[in-house]
């Protein structure tokens, strides 16, 4: 009994510790709000992680300017993905773009907030090529059109593929033709 109040000190410990690191301002966010930057005005940090939600018209021109400028320098592209939020939400629909920094070994997360009736972004293949898979594939699990991609098809789902399987409006055994029953 002793052992498990011991341990929930130290797991109280910990977390506090965690919180307390996580309130601080992170270099990374110290470079991008004194960069003055008009397209980061929310800027979110929890849990280690920065979140920045951006407009979907600028996401090709953040994204280079995050691969070229000194001091971010985010040369890779790890993830591009979508998240559909619920029918009964608006917006329904986001994009998360997991960007990393190899030289300075820093993590950013950029949001693109997307209404129902209109799911486009511009495409980042001319700042990444990796984005190219990465588009292709959260335009055929959410149906996310990425303006400018060179090549947007399907990637996972045959050509046939009704739907967005992704989606939650998306019956859970598919449909018709590839129902299981």
């Amino acid at each position: 009994m002793p052992e498990d109040i011991n341990r929930k000190k130290q797991l109280e410990e910990q977390s506090a510790t965690t919180t307390d690191a996580n309130d601080a301002a992170s270099p990374l966010v110290t470079v991008l709000q004194s960069g003055n930057y008009d397209w980061a005005g929310e800027i979110m940090q929890a849990f280690g992680e920065i979140t920045i939600i951006i407009p979907r018209e600028r996401i090709a021109e953040v994204c280079q300017l995050l691969k070229t400028a000194p001091g971010l320098e985010f040369n890779l592209l790890s993830d591009i993905t979508g998240a559909d939020r619920g029918v009964e939400e608006e917006p329904r629909f986001e994009v998360n773009y997991q960007l990393f920094s190899i030289a300075k070994y820093h993590r950013l997360r950029l949001k693109i907030l997307l209404n129902e009736d209109d799911v486009r972004v511009p495409s980042v293949t001319n700042v990444w090529r990796t984005a190219n898979w990465h588009e292709r594939e959260t335009f055929d699990m959410f149906g996310i059109i990425f303006e400018g991609h060179p090549d947007l098809r399907r990637i996972l789902l045959p050509e046939d593929w009704q739907g967005h399987a992704l989606r939650k409006d998306f019956p859970l055994r598919g449909y018709e033709p590839y129902s299981l029953t």
